[in-house]
């Protein structure tokens, strides 16, 4: 039977970005080292390619959408502090040769299968809590928004790298990123939550980094323990349990109830329980707000993350919420 969770209520909202024109394949497959994109508040043909090294390299740069933003300047930090190269707020000639280590082509074709279009999918996603517990599942909206978040990207990528195309039809030849292997599953002994820096670091048994996160983590009026917890638990598909004693705000009720299972779950694709009462690492709904909107107390990752993650912890490992310094690359 599947198991119930109460965990922290994601409320935030998808906003599509702006691009520059002329991205395609070669482009991005061939694009050169720039220190900084044209305009950070498009999609940009170098960062795109070191979004997805850095994916493959299991320092995660959240939702894949070409923009030099938070959670890429975070990523490329991790990724040198990890290296022994310094990092100067940019990306450098000596990060952008480490990251092309990795061969290969980093957009790549994929042929639209008949699981990819055959749903079900959710109409709308109701914006209240309460309105969610009646519904059948939470799964996806459309086979582009399903197709987006299981390739990593923003689905305004998605569409940017293939005009003209509605992602609904088997047999379709689309273009998406080439990243890191969806089967990877680690040996993780040690997970770290930096409060400040608002990410989840995850270590082997002899202390050495296999994976780093973006994350959101807690809020002033719900802060994130601090000390060591342990994983209790690690569930795919989980159910939602909204308990009354936390007062959410928004949420008008003072009887418990339950949300089922789906992508778009309050706690999204993937739940690891921790020792902590009502305390967990878990996935979004919406991949884009990482690092960006609060939490009550949980930590939240983007459901790929979260996936790798619970797919790599066993039961009693300890997660370590730490007090570190304020991240300097934003």
């Amino acid at each position: 039977m599947a198991r119930l969770f109460t965990a922290a209520l994601l409320a935030c909202s998808l906003s599509g970005p702006a691009f520059a024109a002329g991205l395609d394949a070669a482009a991005i497959n061939n694009a050169g080292y720039r220190a900084r994109p044209v305009a950070e508040d498009k999609a940009d043909a170098t960062i795109i390619k070191v979004q997805v090294l850095l994916d493959r390299a299991l320092f995660s740069p959240g939702e894949i959408d070409g923009k030099f933003a938070e959670n890429t300047r975070k990523a490329l930090q991790a990724f040198a502090e990890a290296k022994g190269l310094p990092f100067q707020k940019t990306l450098t000639p000596e990060i952008w040769a480490k990251l092309n280590e990795s061969q290969g082509d980093v957009i790549t074709s994929y042929t639209i299968s008949e699981k990819d279009t055959k749903g079900p999918f959710v109409k709308k996603i109701p914006s209240r809590m309460e309105a969610m517990k009646s519904m059948p599942a939470l799964g996806y909206k459309s086979a582009r928004e399903a197709l987006a978040e299981r390739f990593h990207m923003s689905e305004g990528l998605l569409v940017q790298l293939n005009p003209g195309k509605k992602f609904d039809r088997a047999g379709e030849t689309i273009l998406v990123v080439n990243g890191r292997d969806p089967q990877l599953k680690l040996s993780v002994a040690r997970i770290e939550v930096d409060k400040s820096r608002q990410t989840v670091k995850a270590f082997d048994g002899g202390g050495a980094l296999l994976a780093f996160f973006p994350a959101t983590v807690g809020s002033e009026d719900k802060p994130t323990p601090s000390g060591t917890l342990k994983v209790i638990s690690s569930d795919a598909n989980p159910y939602y349990r909204y308990n009354p004693a936390y007062k959410f705000k928004g949420v008008r009720t003072k009887r418990a109830f339950i949300i089922k299972p789906g992508p778009n779950n309050p706690v999204g694709s993937h739940w690891i329980g921790l020792s902590g009462q009502g305390y967990g690492i878990h996935g979004a709904p919406e991949p884009s707000k990482i690092s960006k909107s609060e939490s009550h107390g949980c930590v939240r990752l983007t459901n790929w993350d979260a996936t790798l993650l619970g797919a790599s912890v066993k039961k009693e490992t300890p997660v370590d919420f730490v007090e570190g310094t304020e991240s300097n690359e934003s």
